[in-house]
């Protein structure tokens, strides 16, 4: 190495170590000074805005009084949770994308308010899941009310994981609702606590409307939930979610085959369509078993993905 080398050498390593000497020393004024700056860091860096209640809100058309104080404030509640709880909005922003095409024509076809896509998000968050009390499938009903609406629901078949058949179930039974109360507003919170639980509370405490009734908290937040779904989905933007059309969940087009006989084996079933059990399972999530008994020669229509969606070898 030549003497102009080393001079190099050594001035690099005498610069490296001098700043690590100074990033590591405590900066003038002491801890206070470094305490100062880290918070003036995190303020430039990270800020969490009150939110402005829209002037005007509806539900299915029926205004929302927002000039109540209590309901502003419930209101406010539910957009700040769903606003800052940004990774789960989000999500629903992707899977709205991919469910809403074939929620809200179903919706209008069966003489449903448009509104009532977000009450599957209050539910499901779009997902065909089952909570803990039972609910299950995008719309969350119990067993028992889905067999009185005449969803088969067994240990090979539940249709409430059907989101076709599952609509139209809800439709059933929020028209049901709203021809009971008048209203789609206490519809969407019978959804929740049962036509009888809504009448008798109403029947208690001497009134005629959702927002004026004192409801359990689950309850109470539910058509606030619904409404900041609507008012946050409706408004990406507004409350600072970013995304482009790429980062959104597809709706994967399908054609249905028709069953009327057993299906001893899924997996075998799903090689003849040229997927696999995985997708079958996928897009009928209402088959609960590997196989289906049917002895009585029930139609059964079993969705499959047009090719070229999936890699399959």
């Amino acid at each position: 190495m030549n003497m102009l080398s080393k001079i190099g050498l050594t001035a690099i390593l005498a610069g490296v170590a001098w700043l690590f000497i100074y990033a590591t020393q405590e900066p003038k004024g002491g801890l206070n000074s470094s305490a100062e700056q880290s918070t003036e860091k995190l303020l430039n860096d990270y800020n969490v805005y009150a939110l402005e209640i829209p002037e005007q809100m509806d539900f299915a058309g029926e205004e929302v009084p927002l000039n109540d104080p209590d309901v502003r404030e419930r209101m406010d509640r539910e957009l700040l949770v769903n606003t800052y709880w940004q990774s789960n909005a989000l999500l629903i922003f992707k899977r709205a994308n991919k469910y809403f095409p074939i929620i809200e024509p179903l919706l209008k076809k069966y003489g449903i308010p448009d509104d009532f896509k977000y009450l599957a998000i209050a539910e499901s968050a779009l997902e065909n899941n089952s909570s803990p009390a039972g609910a299950a499938g995008f719309w969350h009903f119990m067993k028992g009310t889905g067999q009185e609406y005449g969803l088969e629901i067994n240990e090979y078949v539940d249709e409430r994981y059907n989101l076709e058949l599952a609509t139209k179930v809800a439709a059933d039974y929020l028209k049901d609702s709203r021809n009971k109360f008048g209203n789609w507003t206490l519809a969407a919170a019978a959804y929740n606590a049962g036509n009888g639980g809504i009448n008798k509370q109403l029947t208690r405490q001497k009134v005629d409307g959702y927002y004026d009734l004192l409801l359990n908290s689950e309850t109470s937040r539910y058509v606030f939930r619904i409404l900041a779904f609507k008012e946050i989905l409706s408004n990406p933007k507004k409350y600072g979610f970013n995304f482009r059309e790429q980062d959104l969940y597809k709706t994967i087009p399908t054609y249905t085959v028709k069953v009327d006989t057993s299906v001893t084996n899924f997996a075998d079933f799903a090689q003849k369509f040229g997927i696999n059990y995985k997708i079958l399972k996928l897009h009928n999530p209402w088959l609960r078993e590997s196989y289906l008994k049917n002895a009585s020669g029930k139609e059964y229509f079993i969705e499959i993905p047009e090719k070229g969606y999936y890699n399959i070898p």
